[in-house]
């Protein structure tokens, strides 16, 4: 029977961590939510409806010093004072009057990280976010497995069911997702470990997910696609879906960062995919070096290979989409659509754009407003060409019409 034409187009966000400082770190320390009422403004005026709030560990509370990290840290979800219904009332004033919701709540940590006590606040953290995404009625909370670098990758698994699963199951309990970010973080330390987040690929995914049904919170249990994780390990996003859809698992998949990766041909041709192993200043005496900006430079590791694109920034290449060294976005949001199985359908997905493109990531509203604008509008219209493609096709075959051509297969090479 003849079927009509009607896309679906997926949920445009943008993580908050686009502009850390819209709002001032001395007004934030005084007023939390100030923060977010701003990103709140500032995202209907770049364009979009929704947000993925972006959270951090307190300063009293970090780990690692903001001089040793890669990038500023965006607090925009402080809940060094639990967020209580006084709280979500404010913000949800401030939602309904732009007419905007939340995506999910993103904290971006090492969640199995060996030092229990560290771990312990990392954990309290997390399950604060969660009870406040229960409060702002967002369905889910976003971040990182990580790794306890003390310990090899099977140890590791164990670690997950042992450490991991618990927040799972406070997730289950709030009756939100846990999705999983797959960065490899390779530059997360000085070591030359370079897996330092284990739900880096679908292998693991699958493991991982195995390990959460046995404790009942397979459910719970999601990827949050970044594509730009892919190109840095080699992958593409059509292979990745394909293998997933092969192997019965393309339900996994819960949300998307919208996030590429150009990759640097000379720094591969130098150094390979693993990354620069030595000579990078982070180390010193065989430690990491005392002055903790200069760890920094573990990130060596990743940024020699390659540079994080902000979508629709980058020129278009084909003869680089199929080298899978940088985002084919049509092909992305079409192999989603024909490989990827959606509990709540296509319209009901969450594609979040991510800033980290380094030349552009200026503090100044006025400056970066015009640059997330235009990557969103880009976004939007790639999301919806793809759509529309699937769509006709669809509409084409279901009257016996040959569709053109062959399209991009999934494991050709």
């Amino acid at each position: 029977m003849a079927v009509d034409f009607k896309p679906e187009y997926m949920q445009l966000s943008v993580l908050t961590a686009a502009l850390q400082e819209l709002t001032p770190r001395d007004k934030r320390r005084k007023d939390p939510d100030l923060a977010i009422e701003d990103w709140i403004r500032f995202g209907r005026e770049v364009g979009v409806r929704r947000l993925q709030i972006s959270s951090a560990l307190d300063e009293s509370l970090a780990d690692v010093p903001p001089e040793a990290m890669l990038d500023p840290v965006a607090d925009h979800l402080n809940v060094l004072k639990p967020f209580d219904k006084s709280r979500a009332k404010r913000i949800e004033s401030a939602l309904k009057a732009s007419e905007m919701s939340f995506s999910d709540i993103g904290y971006f940590d090492n969640m199995l990280i060996g030092d229990g006590k560290i771990r312990k606040t990392k954990h309290d953290w997390m399950v604060r976010l969660m009870d406040a995404a229960v409060l702002l009625g967002a369905k889910a909370v976003c971040g990182f497995v990580g790794r306890d670098v003390t310990l090899d990758m099977d140890q590791n698994l164990e670690a997950f069911e042992t450490l991991f699963v618990p927040l799972l199951k406070a997730a289950k309990e709030r009756g939100l997702e846990y999705r999983v970010e797959q960065c490899p973080m390779p530059g997360w330390n000085t070591t030359d470990t370079w897996h330092n987040n284990i739900a880096y690929t679908p292998g693991m995914w699958i493991r991982l997910h195995k390990l959460a049904e046995k404790h009942k919170v397979g459910d719970q249990f999601r990827i949050h696609y970044d594509p730009s994780h892919a190109i840095l390990m080699g992958q593409n996003t059509r292979d990745l879906f394909q293998f997933l859809k092969d192997e019965g698992y393309n339900f996994l998949i819960g949300g998307f960062h919208v996030k590429g990766q150009v990759s640097n041909p000379k720094g591969i041709a130098e150094w390979g995919y693993g990354g620069q192993t030595c000579d990078r200043g982070d180390r010193k005496g065989g430690k990491p070096d005392p002055d903790c900006r200069k760890q920094s430079a573990a990130w060596l590791k990743q940024v020699v290979l390659c540079t994080h694109e902000l979508p629709g920034t980058a020129r278009h290449d084909p003869l680089a989409y199929l080298q899978n060294r940088t985002v084919d976005w049509l092909d992305h949001q079409l192999a989603a659509r024909e490989c990827l199985k959606f509990k709540q359908g296509v319209s009901n997905v969450d594609l979040v754009v991510e800033h980290e493109y380094p030349d552009a990531r200026v503090q100044d509203p006025k400056k970066l407003g015009p640059v997330l604008k235009g990557s969103i509008a880009f976004t939007r219209a790639i999301d919806e060409a793809a759509a529309n493609m699937y769509a006709l096709q669809r509409v084409v075959e279901s009257q016996g019409i040959k569709v053109q051509g062959v399209g991009r297969e999934a494991y050709r090479s």
